[in-house]
């Protein structure tokens, strides 16, 4: 049974979203602001975190960052608003996807088997790809830069081997959302463009001027020096 980790500070959206998600299989905890949710991942980390923008004290952003500091849970953020602001932001602060409110539980439980169904990348067949000082150990899903172990959450992993696997070629966005985030994944672009972002800051030795993963003016993402 997977387990969920609600952290939503409305006393109704929280009750009412953990008891249909129950309802639907799922085993949740619930937390009401962001230190008392950063807790609950350290002392147990669950399957997937639902966890909202808006919270007393530490807000979504900071709580999504401050869990990547030290966990690769995938996670779900809850907006208020679907807006450049709110999405962008938290895609760039970890989040793997995010769903605005008001929360439907049926489509948040289809988020949540997406999430959970990219949690675990598949061991592609073939060697190491090496990239410079870039080793990409397809074997053991191990990601090294000049020796030094790279700390990649799911969604940077699959989408790095997604593109390293392709060098040379030009994936598009769409191509990349269907491969990645899975085929039958209705999603926004903004995903691979903030995925995009975070995977740079770990890979590129100047992120702001790749070398790696480069972007192709209206068609997408290449891969290879």
């Amino acid at each position: 049974m997977p387990q969920i980790l609600l952290i939503e500070d409305d006393a109704h959206v929280r009750e009412g979203l953990e008891i249909a998600l129950r309802h639907l299989g799922h085993e949740v905890r619930a937390r009401g602001d962001g230190e008392t949710g950063i807790a609950a991942v350290q002392e147990s980390e669950p399957d997937v975190v639902v966890l909202d923008v808006m919270l007393p004290g530490a807000d979504g952003f900071e709580v999504c960052r401050r869990l990547r500091g030290f966990s690769n849970v995938p996670i779900v953020m809850l907006t208020a608003r679907s807006d450049d602001m709110d999405v962008v932001a938290g895609l760039e602060a970890g989040a793997d996807d995010y769903l605005a409110k008001p929360v439907r539980p049926r489509v948040l439980e289809a988020k949540l088997k997406a999430l959970l169904r990219r949690a675990a990348p598949t061991m592609p067949p073939g060697g190491p790809l090496v990239f410079g000082d870039l080793v990409v150990d397809r074997g053991s899903l191990i990601v090294t830069k000049a020796g030094r172990h790279l700390d990649l959450t799911r969604m940077e992993l699959r989408l790095l081997l997604e593109l390293a696997g392709n060098p040379g070629l030009v994936l598009s966005r769409q191509q990349l959302l269907a491969s990645v985030w899975d085929q039958d994944y209705l999603g926004d672009s903004r995903l691979v463009d903030a995925c995009v972002q975070r995977l740079r800051a770990k890979i590129e030795d100047i992120p702001a001027e790749p070398r790696l993963l480069r972007t192709v003016r209206g068609f997408g993402y290449r891969f290879g020096p």
